[in-house]
């Protein structure tokens, strides 16, 4: 083989893996965010452990609590930001870029996925704003409400986006 054509070979290999490598950047790393986040964040099973090992994606962040189990799981508390009043669960993961309204798609069909439809009443201490693609509230069940909340903000590393679900204590559910 000669050299001239051995160079040519290996440019175009290097070429193919600079593309694969592109490739699987910010773009890759929002889809598989926005993947987890529908797969795992409506389950009631999600538990702290499940959530370190599903969530464990370089160039995403998370946080998790849930401070009353459905499933009879052991209580994950709070490690990350502080509760939310009148919550006693977060799911949320965030990545970088502006991904909202991909990001809103992926939550409106795990919502619908999960039979998670029955619109509720939104509590006033929830506020939309310039960067929401998706504020709503939907019933679990008739005494708890989910609240799942995507946009963008500033982020350590510049513009994130969020996808974020809480759920209210019953005693906030009417508000």
């Amino acid at each position: 083989m000669s050299a001239r054509f051995s160079f040519i070979a290996l440019s175009a290999f290097a070429l193919t893996l600079g593309g694969i490598a592109q490739a699987g950047g910010v773009q890759a790393t929002a889809r598989a965010a926005m993947d987890l986040f529908a797969q795992h964040c409506f389950s009631p099973f999600m538990t702290a452990d499940k959530a370190a090992r599903a969530f464990a994606l370089t160039g995403a962040a998370y946080d998790f609590y849930d401070l009353d189990p459905f499933s009879g799981a052991a209580l994950s508390p709070a490690t990350g930001r502080a509760v939310t009043p009148g919550t006693d669960r977060r799911c949320e993961i965030t990545f970088r870029g502006e991904h909202g309204d991909a990001a809103t798609n992926a939550a409106l069909s795990a919502l619908a996925a999960q039979g998670i439809t029955d619109p509720a009443p939104l509590p006033a201490r929830y506020v939309q704003d310039n960067d929401t693609t998706l504020l709503a509230a939907r019933y679990l069940n008739p005494n708890r409400i989910a609240i799942v909340h995507i946009g963008t903000r500033s982020g350590s590393s510049g513009l994130e986006t969020f996808m974020l679900v809480e759920r209210l204590t019953p005693s906030n559910s009417s508000d």
